[in-house]
């Protein structure tokens, strides 16, 4: 059998890194990027005879999570140990949520090429991170860091409402931009405060059950998501059209080989033995307290791109790229702002900035420079400056030294011919030297005044004024 003839089921568990001070138990901070196990105390060690006393911040950007993804947010909810071994988990279990989640039954709505899609929230709850283990590669043992042991977390959990590698993307860009824009993650896929567990199956089309599924553990980058899901996929088929059976396991990505590989047999709920934590007490949300973080919710990147629509008249296609990240939407108004000149900003957003993201996979919050460089830039070029040619070169530049774009072009000697005198000696040279195409510009040819005009721009290395160049061709070839 063909692909066509299967169906995929996707649910995906997303862990969020909250950017609070401290830790979910204890005060320990909780900056990444520490010397191994600086960041503990006696609470997130474990040591016999300490408690935690549940981060009320915790508690709080949980249920602004929930109520920008459309949940139910539970007045009357509880932690729970969830019971595990492993070496970085110092008291053999981890304080989560089981039966009383913070947030539940919410949705987030993504763009198909059918069209809108809801994707169904089964929960939002909240529990706290295991430590790291860094590995020997020579054989040595590994040793533990546990500066992020009690991090807190919120794992979303979807329903199984993902048909395709495409849709999950979608769903995990639109659920990143969430979390970016109400500030509760700061989301940095690189250093893991965000991080998805994947639950793949499939079925043959037209079967009501669901296929036995795996589940693709801690993966932190769209491409990797979107190579496992599809050679998950791929497996899943030939084993099922080999008559085989698939097992319900976790298993690994490897990125290198780009392949999956077996861990360990997927536990359930019951292997957990979760319990209610005895050391905290319930969680009681009054009316009050939820209407009041519904209240102080920030714009979201749906309502800040209809907006951008109507009051900067950009395109559909611009204004949901540039909302799709707080980081770009934020240095889109604030350059805007300062510089008053949305349509030139909004381009080189969607432009060399987007390109240059793409090309470094760099995420929008590492770009260095900030919204008053990127205003300077477009002012330089409208007051002329400088030409877009010298603005390209400046950007880059931005990007490998930020600061001020004049103190740039000053010292790399980029500031625009705006002579008369000087453009005109460039422009009689490239006339004597290109004669074919001052006769294809007299035969009627426009497009042989752009060739001219382009050998004037190499000859001052981009520097002439592009106007007075255009202007200065065409007086001397109407003579």
């Amino acid at each position: 059998m063909s692909r066509e003839d299967y169906e995929v089921i996707i649910g995906l568990e997303v862990h969020a890194e909250l950017s609070t001070k401290t830790k979910i138990f204890c005060s320990c901070p909780t900056e990444f990027g520490a010397s191994p196990n600086t960041h503990t105390c006696p609470i997130c060690m474990a040591m016999p005879g300490t408690l935690p006393v549940l981060n009320e911040k915790v508690v709080e950007y949980a249920v602004k999570a929930g109520l920008a993804t459309n949940c139910t947010i539970s007045r009357d909810s509880k932690n729970d140990r969830k019971n595990y071994f492993y070496p970085d988990l110092p008291k053999a279990y981890q304080i989560s949520q089981y039966d009383k989640p913070l947030c539940e039954e919410g949705y987030v709505e993504i763009d198909t090429n059918e069209g809108k899609k809801k994707i169904r929230l089964e929960r939002i709850h909240i529990e706290e991170d295991a430590g790291k283990l860094n590995h020997d590669e020579f054989g040595g043992g590994s040793l533990v860091d546990l500066n992020r042991a009690g991090v807190p977390l919120i794992e979303i959990v979807s329903k199984p409402d993902l048909r395709s590698s495409e849709e999950v993307e979608q769903y995990l860009r639109k659920l990143k931009s969430i979390l970016e824009y109400i500030e509760v993650s700061d989301c940095k896929m690189q250093e893991g405060s965000l991080r998805a567990d994947v639950n793949v199956s499939v079925r043959r089309k037209g079967d009501e059950k669901l296929g036995t599924r795996t589940e693709m553990k801690n993966m932190n980058s769209f491409r990797s998501i979107t190579r496992a899901i599809e050679y998950e996929v791929e497996r899943q088929i030939d084993v099922i059209d080999d008559g085989g059976k698939v097992e319900q396991e976790t298993l690994r990505w490897d990125d290198v080989s780009g392949k999956t590989f077996s861990m360990r047999d997927k536990e359930d709920a019951q292997d957990y033995r979760y319990f209610p934590d005895p050391d905290l007490v319930a969680i009681k949300l009054s009316e009050e307290y939820i209407e009041d973080i519904k209240n102080k919710l920030p714009e979201l990147p749906e309502s800040r791109k209809e907006r951008y629509l109507k009051e900067f008249n950009l395109s559909e296609k611009d204004a949901k790229l540039i909302t799709s990240s707080k980081y770009l939407s934020d240095l889109f108004e604030e350059a805007t702002a300062i510089c008053g000149n949305a349509k030139a900003v909004n381009n080189w957003i969607i432009s060399d900035i987007s390109r240059i993201l793409n090309e470094t996979e760099m995420d929008p919050i590492e770009i260095p420079f900030d919204s008053k460089q990127l205003a300077k830039l477009v002012m330089l070029i409208d007051k002329g400056t400088i030409s877009s040619s010298i603005g390209k070169k400046v950007l880059t530049e931005l990007f490998e030294n930020p600061k001020d774009p004049e103190e740039i072009i000053k010292e790399k000697g980029w500031i625009q011919i705006s002579d008369e005198g000087a453009i005109k000696e460039v422009v009689l040279k490239v006339i004597e030297a290109n004669p074919q195409s001052v006769s294809d510009f007299k035969g009627g040819k426009d497009k042989a005044l752009g060739f001219l005009v382009g050998q004037a721009m190499k000859e001052t290395k981009g520097k002439a004024n592009p106007q007075m160049l255009n202007q200065m061709f065409k007086e001397e070839l109407t003579k």
